[in-house]
């Protein structure tokens, strides 16, 4: 398992995504607990199975490819609904921000998440005027929130 550091945001005014690299997502949840998640997701035409465990800023992640239909076979098991979205791949400086554009019934929310080396970097980053309400403890906003309850009311 490794740790992740990442920071999550609204996102007010897209930025020019023309020359972004982008990938399109679906993922499902099959298991979630209070502080704990399973899902399947396909990026393109690959599919993975991710754990994830922790709450805010720093969470714990072990991810694996699985086949098509390991994927089709998990999924029947959705939580929720299923999540929908374009995923743009942004340089910012030596920062990668990951764009989502939501589709189907999250239609309309947009947000940005930037991933981080440590702690220290994370609160030392100064968002693009861009950029929204900041939502990384918010958890409405988790995708797992998404697919159970649909998009929250906006901040």
């Amino acid at each position: 398992m490794q740790s992740e550091i990442e920071r999550k945001f609204l996102v007010k005014s897209l930025p020019d995504l023309s020359e972004c690299k982008s990938s399109r997502i679906v993922q499902c949840y099959i298991e979630l607990t209070e502080h704990t998640e399973r899902r399947v997701r396909r990026i393109d035409d690959e599919y993975y199975l991710t754990s994830k465990s922790g709450l805010g800023l720093v969470r714990e992640e072990k991810e694996e490819n699985i086949t098509a239909v390991k994927f089709s076979e998990l999924s029947r098991n959705s939580i929720g609904n299923i999540v929908e979205k374009t995923r743009y791949y942004m340089n910012l400086g030596v920062y990668l921000i990951e764009i989502d554009i939501y589709e189907s019934k999250l239609k309309g929310l947009i947000t940005a998440e930037v991933e981080f080396e440590s702690e220290s970097e994370s609160k030392n980053f100064t968002p693009p005027e861009w950029f929204g309400a900041e939502v990384t403890e918010d958890g409405r906003y988790k995708n797992r929130s998404l697919a159970i309850h649909g998009i929250p009311e906006m901040i």
